[in-house]
């Protein structure tokens, strides 16, 4: 009787380990035809490990790609300013001032999140023409923005919500105005909910890539999802340099995402339980 249990977790195990490696399969198999040769590239049957690996592919992405990973830095760092800036305040004047037709404001919120990006991008396109915001990177964070505020604005709500009045009572009682107690009280108490929203903001900008092609594929200066993009030709596909620079666009996600998960977790599970 007590092998029962032990079996069972063995086979969960084995599951959990197997499923890893198949999803874990294509990010190996991007690094392995990163530092495979141009000439072993069509190889039958492939190579399943680098034989002999050659550095080819991250040499073009340091001669080559080098703007366009800036260009991807500051598009998301700006992105994730102009969400910050326009969501915090709209979360917490939603969650705690009360506002009338809030509900509302919720589902078109949700309904803006079910747009599809392709569509939205045709509407900037028509007006950044108009307005000469075509092609620039201002441009590309504010429309890279429409896609993070709505999740942040909700993602806001949700936690201010659950701030104890006592604390806002408390700070009007010392004479702070509205804007007063969001800045000193509301915003510090919101850090989780920050740096879910900023690194969330953050990923979608650094992967963008409907926005990028659309309204910025002539601009002086691009994303590396473009960079990547330029790499497929006609005739030739350099894979080894698509794959090496796929990997080096990888690395600040990755790292993001280690150092902030548990921020993450607790920003996102905030307002799920009420006490």
């Amino acid at each position: 009787m007590s092998r029962t249990p032990s079996r069972r977790t063995g086979w969960k195990t084995a599951l959990g380990v197997f499923f890893t490696a198949v999803m874990l399969f294509p990010v190996y198999w991007m690094f392995n035809v990163s530092l495979t040769r141009t000439s072993d590239l069509r190889a039958d049957p492939p190579h399943w490990f680098p034989w002999a690996p050659t550095t080819e592919g991250y040499e073009a992405v340091l001669a080559q790609q080098l703007p366009a990973l800036g260009t991807s830095l500051l598009v998301g760092l700006g992105c994730v300013a102009l969400t910050v800036a326009i969501a915090a305040p709209a979360g917490y004047a939603i969650a705690q001032l009360r506002l009338p037709g809030r509900g509302t404001l919720n589902f078109l919120l949700l309904v803006a999140q079910m747009i599809p990006a392709v569509v939205m991008a045709m509407g900037f396109y028509a007006a950044y023409v108009r307005l000469g915001l075509l092609n620039t990177v201002g441009g590309l964070i504010v429309a890279d923005s429409t896609i993070a505020v709505p999740f942040g604005v909700l993602l806001y709500t949700a936690f201010m919500a659950g701030i104890p009045r006592e604390l806002l009572q408390a700070a009007r009682v010392d004479g702070a105005n509205a804007w007063r107690t969001f800045v000193s009280v509301v915003l510090p108490l919101s850090r989780n909910a920050t740096l879910t929203v900023s690194l969330f903001a953050f990923l979608w900008a650094w992967s963008d890539f409907i926005f990028a092609s659309t309204l910025d594929r002539n601009g002086d200066l691009v994303p590396i999802t473009l960079g990547i993009y330029q790499y497929i030709g006609n005739n030739t596909t350099q894979w080894n340099a698509i794959m090496a620079t796929a990997v080096v666009a990888s690395v600040p996600a990755a790292v993001l995402l280690v150092v902030a998960q548990r921020f993450v977790t607790a920003g996102v599970t905030a307002g799920a339980v009420k006490d």
